[in-house]
């Protein structure tokens, strides 16, 4: 591995200042932030990363879990996936958080991984990790050799000319499902910004992947209120169950009376290239009955667009199996 300096932030606006020095927030940034190192630490022993300075933040007061006055939960960013997946409230009010944290990795893993860090988690694909072959993401313009090659694993939508890599988070799933804020502290002051929003479409610039501007620092992610008799569910279909990425998941929060969906949020994970939210999905679901026909329409309406390629074309009946399942599941506990 490489040479760098480490040193621990000791306050909030030391670690941006610092921070800001970076000429990028995204790949290959110079200064990166580092909590369980989960990601960044793998990424730097393949030379994906180099960072000059790492700035653990492990001692800022980001490690919380509280109820918020409006009846959700703010969550710390260094907050590590063990304690958030076993949590009282997660469990009862946001359980498919707790289903899709408990199926990502291995339990040593989350007991190190940070919420912020699983928001940043990058892609597991092959040529990404490889600085032998060329990558738009790790390198701009120097080409996707996924597309027309070992692509099985990636991405069949939001997929562009430039990168086909798929975003490999589970909790990231259920966090777009569950409709979270991602609250952010930088040189520029604070903000707060909607789940859906917070990762980008690879498009013409696929090296960057969030909204995060250089020194900017995640501090924590709100959820709002739970729905009244919600019913939730995480599914994920891999290739085996121990510690391994999902080809298709989806994230199901549910509410039904009298028989009718009376709400839905959908989130799709193993497809994307990003977490993918499904509008097309919940609108196929919303007023409907809560039966199989309804359910497969609303699988659909959400692979609609799906662009496959030349190895990843089964992905698209296996995520609509996916959701069409955990539908069902759902709506029958």
């Amino acid at each position: 591995m490489h040479s760098f300096e480490f040193t621990r932030a000791q306050n909030a606006a030391g670690a941006i200042a610092a921070g800001a020095q970076a000429k990028t927030a995204q790949q290959g940034a110079d200064v990166r932030f580092i909590g369980g190192g989960t990601t960044l630490i793998d990424l730097m022993k393949l030379n994906v990363e180099t960072p000059s300075r790492l700035i653990d933040i492990n001692r800022l007061p980001f490690d919380k879990i509280e109820a918020t006055p409006d009846g959700g939960l703010k969550i710390g960013a260094t907050v590590r996936n063990s304690e958030l997946a076993y949590h009282a409230k997660v469990k009862s009010d946001y359980s498919v958080l707790s289903q899709a944290i408990l199926q990502g990795a291995s339990a040593q893993i989350r007991n190190m991984a940070t919420v912020s860090g699983n928001l940043l988690q990058r892609t597991r694909c092959v040529y990404f990790r490889d600085t032998a072959m060329p990558c738009n993401k790790r390198e701009p313009g120097s080409g996707c050799p996924a597309i027309t090659g070992h692509n099985r694993t990636l991405a069949i939508l939001g997929a562009s000319e430039r990168c086909i890599a798929t975003n490999p988070s589970d909790m990231c799933i259920a966090l777009a499902a569950l409709e979270a804020t991602v609250h952010i502290q930088g040189p520029k002051g604070t903000r707060a910004v909607a789940f859906g929003d917070f990762h980008l479409l690879p498009g013409n610039t696929p090296e960057r992947e969030t909204v995060l501007e250089p020194g900017d620092l995640i501090t924590h992610v709100t959820l709002p209120p739970p729905a009244s008799g919600s019913k939730h569910l995480y599914l994920k279909l891999r290739d085996r169950a121990s510690y391994e990425f999902a080809l298709a998941s989806a994230a199901v929060v549910l509410t039904i009376a009298s028989g009718n969906i009376k709400r839905a949020r959908i989130a799709l994970g193993g497809v994307g290239t990003k977490p993918w939210r499904s509008p097309e999905a919940e609108a196929a679901l919303t007023g409907k009955p809560a039966n199989d026909a309804t359910f497969r329409q609303a699988a659909e309406a959400a692979l609609r667009n799906a662009k496959p390629q030349t190895e990843n074309g089964f992905k698209v009946e296996l995520a609509k199996r996916c959701l069409t399942y955990a539908l069902r599941t759902a709506a029958a506990s």
